[in-house]
């Protein structure tokens, strides 16, 4: 082999060694820009079907040449959701159909849907029913002539009025909506719900199907027999029969009704709760309850008031203003010819009336005996007359004050015109008699003291002061307030001029005057002031009553005696008590 066949054996080795890499750089060059293939991603199939029809043909020259006609048995499915229909024009190219007669429309197992005549978009999921619908979800069916169904949102709208029924509710309106997902209700204009004999009128409202809750907005009226609620801002549960009502709600039973900020209520319990600036008015017995708050129960009378707590009780000639922190109501004998009430007031008490005022710690009223007690420091005035005790009981009957009876420490304070002297009383126990209003008649027992001025007929001044002790007293006053006539078995008294009264005899020791406690008018009970330190009465410790039995055993061999002579003591003392009074 020549040099010259060597050397184009070599370069024709480097050529083909050269032409191999280019190929190779030019294959990764290709590769580099050649751009990735992604996995193309299945999509979803949102095409309606027309599973059946007996009869299907194309009208190119018919009112929808577009259109496959379906007929007999027609069956549609659409994601999760079928319908049958009677007829039908199906839009393949835009996914939708118009269905006719006895129309069909199922999804899932608790959604049904019936009427004449449907339209359905399958691109919007949205079914627009007409004539005769009926959707039924769950329990709740739904009526109207005009609905529409968002498949996408699960909300149904109707506008041409319809009515839902949920078990014992019957819901109507003029326009609705309805989500099937959170099975929420929605109503507009002249909503009527019925529940049984209970009837709610509003322009909104909100209905919860799954627990039966109902939210009325604006406006709105429940009545059920003779019992109306006024609210603008209510829920009301139609399982329970408990309402909730804010933005001043008033329940109205009968004569009686309670307005609050906000009202709670049971109606198979009869509780009811008031909050802010509560209101109870009863018109049948002429008295009112203002709180702040209000409980009440009307199957059981019990009520419980706080917060600026003021009775108000105007079935008599002038109105009476009691207000304490607190008041409880108690109810015997309800729904019964024989009932009656009592009220406890404790706390600061005070009562205002233009003949008569008191204030006290504590009170009890019972409307039985038509009695108020008070207890712990009691102050009642009259006129220019005070009366204070341990315990003072108040009598009314008709217009006014019948009888005061102060037990333990009893003081009867009245000021003369001058507005310097005072006659004076002070005993164990005294009960005072009224006339229409005026004190008239006063009896005192135990320990009694008294400090008189007697007047001069001629020129209406003092003569002196009467100073007296006895044990039993009965004073008779005119209508103007000048004594008449005094009764005493037995007394020890001294006159003494008006010039001639020694030092510190003008009071007794007893005597006390507490004209800046009293109220002075119907705004004023709720201004309290005390007595002061040391004014309070004396504590005094009660002795126990002897052990007394109607057992032959008391006394041995002497059956019933005990009992007999105590009766008999009793009614010595009530017939010379009686005789007494004729004398006089």
């Amino acid at each position: 082999m020549t040099d010259n066949d060597k050397k184009c054996r070599s370069l024709n080795g480097h050529r083909i060694v050269t032409l191999m890499v280019l190929c190779l750089f030019g294959l990764c060059v290709v590769q580099s820009m050649t751009p990735a293939r992604k996995r193309k991603a299945k999509s979803k199939d949102d095409r309606v079907y027309l599973v059946h029809s007996d009869e299907l043909r194309y009208d190119m020259y018919g009112v929808n040449p577009h259109a496959q006609i379906a007929k007999g048995r027609v069956h549609f499915r659409h994601q999760g959701a079928q319908l049958w229909c009677d007829s039908a024009y199906f839009f393949e190219e835009s996914n939708s159909f118009d269905a006719f007669g006895h129309v069909r429309f199922k999804q899932g197992d608790t959604l049904s849907l019936t009427c004449n005549t449907a339209k359905y978009n399958g691109t919007d999921q949205l079914l627009v029913a007409s004539k005769n619908v009926v959707l039924k979800h769950h329990r709740q069916t739904l009526y109207t002539d005009s609905l529409t169904y968002d498949r996408l949102y699960k909300n149904a709208y109707f506008v041409e009025g319809g009515k839902l029924v949920d078990g014992k509710d019957n819901l109507v309106s003029d326009w609705g909506e309805y989500n099937t997902e959170t099975r929420q209700a929605v109503f507009y204009y002249d909503v009527k719900l019925y529940n049984g004999n209970r009837l709610i009128t509003t322009d909104t409202l909100y209905y919860d199907n799954a627990t039966s809750v109902a939210h009325i907005v604006g406006p709105s009226t429940i009545t059920q027999d003779e019992s109306v609620i006024e609210t603008d801002d209510g829920f009301f549960d139609t399982k329970t029969n408990k309402a909730q009502m804010y933005k001043r709600s008033t329940v109205v039973d009968k004569q009686k009704s309670i307005t609050g900020d906000s009202l709670f209520y049971d109606d198979k319990t009869g509780q009811s709760e008031g909050f802010g600036d509560v209101i109870y008015i009863d018109k049948e017995n002429k008295n009112e309850l203002h709180c702040g708050h209000l409980k009440y129960n009307e199957q059981t009378g019990y009520g419980f008031a706080t917060g600026r707590a003021l009775a108000i009780d105007y079935s008599q000639k002038d109105t009476l203003y009691l207000h304490g922190d607190s008041m409880k109501i108690y109810t015997y004998h309800i729904n019964t010819d024989s009932v009656y009430r009592e009220v406890h007031c404790f706390d600061k008490v005070r009562a205002y009336r233009v003949d008569v005022q008191a204030v006290c710690d504590s009170l009890v009223y019972n409307s039985k005996d038509s009695c108020i007690t008070m207890y712990r420091d009691p102050i009642v005035w009259n006129q220019d007359r005070q009366l204070l005790g341990e315990v003072i009981k108040v009598y009314m009957q008709d217009t006014t004050v019948r009888m005061a009876h102060i037990i333990g420490q009893a003081l009867s304070v009245e000021r003369l015109d001058d507005k310097d002297h005072y006659n004076q009383i002070s005993s164990k126990e005294m009960k005072s008699f009224f006339t229409d209003g005026k004190i008239r008649h006063v009896v005192s027992y135990g320990n009694v003291l008294m400090i008189y001025y007697p007047i001069d007929e001629a020129d209406t001044t003092m003569i002196g002061l009467n100073y007296t002790e006895t044990d039993t007293m009965k004073m008779y006053l005119s209508e103007q307030r000048k004594l008449e006539k005094i009764w005493m078995p037995k007394a020890i008294g001294t006159l003494y001029p008006m010039t001639q009264i020694p030092p510190g005899k003008m009071r007794l020791s007893q005597f006390a005057w507490f004209e800046h406690v009293r109220p002075v008018d119907k705004d004023d009970v709720f201004n309290w002031r005390g007595k002061g330190a040391g004014a309070e009465l004396k504590v005094i410790e009660r002795h126990a009553a002897p052990l007394q039995t109607l057992d032959s055993a008391a006394i041995p061999g002497k059956k019933g005696e005990l009992v007999d002579n105590e009766l008999g003591e009793l009614d010595k003392q009530e017939n010379q008590e009686k005789q007494e009074t004729q004398e006089e």
